[in-house]
């Protein structure tokens, strides 16, 4: 039986991952640290380059109006996993949250689905990172799809070294990459508002429902901006990894998803002012490019293809985190094989769970290659990962509510931010989920679905063998938060620890 106040849902007996060699690396990230992986998390060049043909596709002139209905209950979900991970420190986020509060076959099938999704992702993800590269170098290349297939497989291979080699060596990675990616997108929400050509004039009614068609259109649309806005959550799970990590978890993914929400709504906004609906649909997974080109002919283009491949890098890593972090969860609560939460003792990873993650996504790499164009492939890959991540999303909401019931009538405040939005969040993925499986293609729906279903066989086996994970102790804020009074003292050592940390984070 785990313990009652939830810092670290193992089972006992097992070694409490805070020694050296044996676990994953405590403190190893500050306040700023965290705030840079949940930005990159939501890779907002890759986002933009792989997403807005596809969210033009199904909702046209809607654009900025599926991101900004979708971002409202996604700050719900945001909401949710940080009151969640104030309670319950846990490298599988919502694997363990979820079954501690729900059910734990919800909880495993809610981090199976993050691992599917991530590892769909290598491909969805590698893909335009080795369309892009050849396209530096010589854009008739960039639509081999062979070709992309094997130097997107290179990049993945080096950043699965990156994330086998340590989160520090990943976080300082990815300052690099997140920092110049972020400079180049700022320059060019800049130069936009004082570019002069216009192939559409704006609108204010592309913020509102007209152009949706009908309620499966506005669903299609919350799904797909569900993809734009997903993997800030890459916070919790490098939780056992962060400083103060009750409070910097939670308060890095509200900072990330407000700057990405900003330049996802700004550069939206710039394409159907900028570009026409030929111009998007033909740019493709390109459109950033034909953008670029518009704005600052010859070099703008290229400038904001690199973006994007350092985006598409970026967030192949916080992906890799992901998946490996909730893997190495899984392992050490034997609900998978328990070789997945060995701890490499130099560089304090999960290297088996790194390795395993890797093999599988060069499989898929393989099937990539024969499966059609990098457009077809990124279209299929988008709208089923969209599936997985409203089901897994949903689940957080509802975690937050159950958890936190007992404490939600004290204060309108508590009411509205720790019940009323996580629940409008969960309610709204669970809706977009339901509504959208008549609107995509069969080949999405078996990813998707298909998916999910493989993950009720190693569930039902383990389930079989004994695992503690099915007979938890339930996670109840009201207990978790007064066993934990004695240690939240402004006084006290631990306080004081805290806010020296934070003071040098930045």
């Amino acid at each position: 039986m785990r313990t009652t106040s939830g810092s670290s849902g193992r089972a006992p007996g097992r070694s409490s991952g805070r020694f050296p060699g044996r676990g994953l690396q405590p403190n190893a990230l500050g306040t700023f640290d965290t705030i840079v992986m949940a930005v990159a998390g939501s890779a907002p060049a890759y986002s933009l380059a792989a997403t807005t043909a596809v969210l033009f596709g199904a909702v046209g002139l809607a654009g900025p109006a599926a991101l900004l209905y979708c971002a409202i209950p996604m700050f719900g979900i945001v909401l949710a996993y940080a009151r969640l991970g104030r309670i319950d420190v846990n490298a599988g986020a919502g694997y363990s949250w979820v079954g501690r509060t729900l059910h734990p076959f919800l909880g495993f099938l809610s981090g199976w689905a993050l691992v599917f999704a991530t590892i769909v992702f290598m491909v969805a993800g590698s893909l335009p990172a080795g369309s892009l590269t050849l396209s530096l170098i010589d854009p008739a290349l960039a639509d081999d799809t062979a070709l992309s297939v094997a130097v997107g497989a290179g990049w993945f291979l080096m950043m699965l070294l990156v994330v086998l080699g340590g989160v520090r060596l990943t976080v300082r990675a990815q300052l690099v990459m997140s920092g110049l990616e972020m400079l180049i997108l700022v320059a060019f929400v800049l130069a936009a508002v004082m570019h002069h050509g216009q192939a559409t004039a704006f609108d204010w009614s592309w913020f509102g429902f007209g152009h949706f068609r009908g309620s499966s259109g506005f669903a299609a649309g919350a799904l797909i901006a569900a993809f734009y806005y997903w993997g800030w959550d890459v916070t919790s799970n490098l939780s056992e990894e962060t400083r103060d990590s009750r409070r910097t978890a939670g308060l890095a993914a509200l900072v990330g998803v407000g700057v990405v929400f900003l330049l996802f709504e700004a550069f939206t906004v710039t394409v159907n002012v900028v570009l026409s609906g030929g111009q998007i649909e033909k740019g493709g997974a390109n459109v950033l490019a034909v953008l670029g080109q518009e704005i600052w002919p010859g070099v703008g283009g290229r400038l904001l293809v690199l973006a994007v491949l350092l985006s598409t890098v970026a967030t192949l890593e916080t992906t890799l985190i992901q998946v490996t972090r909730s893997l190495f969860s899984m392992g050490r609560d034997h609900t998978l094989p328990a070789a997945l939460g060995t701890v490499h003792r130099r560089w304090n990873t999960p290297w088996v769970a790194v390795v395993a993650v890797g093999a599988a996504a060069l499989v898929m790499f393989a099937a990539a290659a024969a499966a059609g164009s990098v457009g077809q492939v990124l279209g299929d890959a988008v709208s089923a990962i969209g599936l997985l991540i409203a089901f897994y999303y949903a689940l957080a909401g509802l975690a937050a509510v159950v958890a936190y019931k007992g404490l939600l009538l004290r204060s309108v405040k508590e009411f509205v931010l720790g019940g009323v939005w996580p629940l409008l969040g969960s309610a709204f993925m669970l809706w977009a989920f339901v509504e959208s499986l008549g609107e995509l293609s069969a080949v999405s729906l078996a990813i998707g679905l298909g998916g999910l279903g493989i993950g009720v066989v190693p569930m039902l086996v383990y389930w079989r063998k004994g695992s503690t994970y099915y007979r938890p102790a339930r996670l109840d804020a009201a207990r978790a938060l007064a066993a934990a009074a004695p240690f939240a003292s402004p006084d006290s050592p631990r306080a004081r620890r805290a806010d020296e940390s934070l003071a040098t984070d930045f």
